[in-house]
């Protein structure tokens, strides 16, 4: 099977090496993207969204598309849904969702599930539907609301078919746990996790402080109970209230660590429990020509590979190299790397074992600083990252996560 694996990865690196950068070349068949969007990130159990119901963040979100595109709901023929912890993955409720925001009865409408890479599947596969001639006009969205749905509740309990066997008895190993050994096994150190994570907040600050937020997220208006008072309010949520100001290195320092004693992941330097929503609005080239709408970038190439269970953490590592031969470039012609900050220590190790340059990685930052609502994550991404390269002047980027169970995930997208 890694003889295969490795065959595949070759057969990838010669196609890419005959279409070069032609990546950045315009024609009638690429999959654009013409809105992304998404909703602010907000902490769980604490934030601006912790008692809305994540189908009716979606249902914000797309009705955000809807109005900020301009198109006509009855063109979208498929939504898919990533999302990790509703009941039923959440099924029922987010084609209901659909058709309160706007969109036709025959407007068709799914859910799925592939851990923290849920958003950026659902994306993939409405590109992939629409490359493959099955549909014209689709949404890729994320959505999680980690204060209802997250906690002991989630998690799956084995049948003793599966418990007895051991690598597929790692499938449930906590990912606090599992990153805190991997941390350890690869020698990623506390110092190098809070300087890492300490920059993901001081980026994110700056990043906030000067609106380069505003042009993806879309304000909310949702009820609020005090916790304090009981007081039942209306608010309108229209920033990440994850990000705190004066983070460094040496505050993460004193922080105790979360797994063990002798640990190095904590709080300050993993990703944060947080709620939100992110959609994604794609069709060829040659239909958005036709019906006016303005593209923001295209969809070039993904990959999704699997990894140890309990070496979840490297999947970036091992999917990113795979999506790049797919699109037939290398990683120095990528001006933007999204990597989800999942835990700081297998993030710093991706970055270090691919030798990728930091000023690259998540210049606005990170789940660390701002939240992983863990189905929206992948979505999100696309968002953020399509904005960042259009204000710098920049063109190629790859959106990448680890995902659990022991899987990574990554995609490569052209800004216009």
């Amino acid at each position: 099977m890694a003889r295969e694996r490795l065959g595949q990865v070759a057969s990838h690196l010669e196609s890419g090496a005959r279409k070069g950068s032609s990546i950045t070349e315009k024609q009638p068949d690429d999959i654009v993207v013409t809105c992304a969007l998404r909703t602010a990130f907000t902490k769980g159990g604490k934030g601006g969204f912790k008692d809305t119901a994540a189908a009716d963040l979606l249902t914000g979100a797309f009705k955000a598309v809807i109005e900020q595109s301009g198109i006509k709901p009855g063109l979208v023929e498929d939504i898919a849904v990533g999302s990790v912890l509703p009941p039923g993955g959440g099924a029922t409720e987010f084609r209901a969702a659909a058709l309160v925001a706007g969109f036709p009865e025959d407007t068709a409408v799914r859910s799925l599930n592939r851990q923290c890479s849920s958003g950026l599947q659902a994306v993939v596969d409405i590109a992939n539907a629409i490359k493959s001639g099955m549909i014209e006009v689709g949404i890729g969205a994320g959505v999680e609301s980690m204060s209802l749905q997250y906690g002991p509740g989630a998690v799956t309990e084995f049948s003793e078919l599966l418990e007895s066997h051991p690598e597929a008895a790692n499938c449930k190993v906590p990912m606090g746990m599992l990153s805190e050994q991997m941390a350890k096994d690869r020698k990623i150190t506390r110092a190098a996790q809070d300087a890492f994570a300490a920059s993901s907040y001081q980026k994110a600050v700056k990043a906030q402080q000067g609106g380069l937020f505003n042009e993806e997220i879309v304000p909310l208006q949702v009820q609020w109970t005090d916790p304090k008072t009981g007081e039942e309010k209306t608010i309108t949520v229209k920033a990440d209230d994850g990000i705190r100001d004066g983070i460094t290195a040496e505050s993460l320092g004193k922080i105790r660590p979360a797994f063990a004693k002798d640990g190095s992941i904590h709080a300050g330097n993993a990703s944060q429990i947080s709620d939100g929503a992110a959609a994604v609005l794609l069709m060829k080239r040659s239909t958005a020509e036709r019906l006016g709408q303005k593209i923001v970038g295209k969809f070039v190439a993904a990959s999704v590979v699997g990894v140890k269970p309990l070496l979840m953490g490297v999947g970036p590592w091992k999917a990113i190299p795979v999506a790049l031969a797919k699109a037939g470039i290398s990683k120095d012609e990528v001006d933007i790397y999204e990597i989800n900050e999942a835990f700081a220590s297998q993030c710093v190790w991706c970055v270090n074992e691919l030798g990728l340059p930091l000023d690259k990685i998540n210049p606005k930052g990170g789940a660390i600083a701002f939240g992983h609502p863990l189905g929206c994550t992948g979505a999100r991404q696309v968002s953020t990252l399509l904005t960042e390269l259009k204000r710098t002047n920049k063109k190629i980027g790859v959106t990448s996560m680890c995902v659990g169970t022991g899987m990574g995930m990554a995609a490569v997208w052209v800004a216009e």
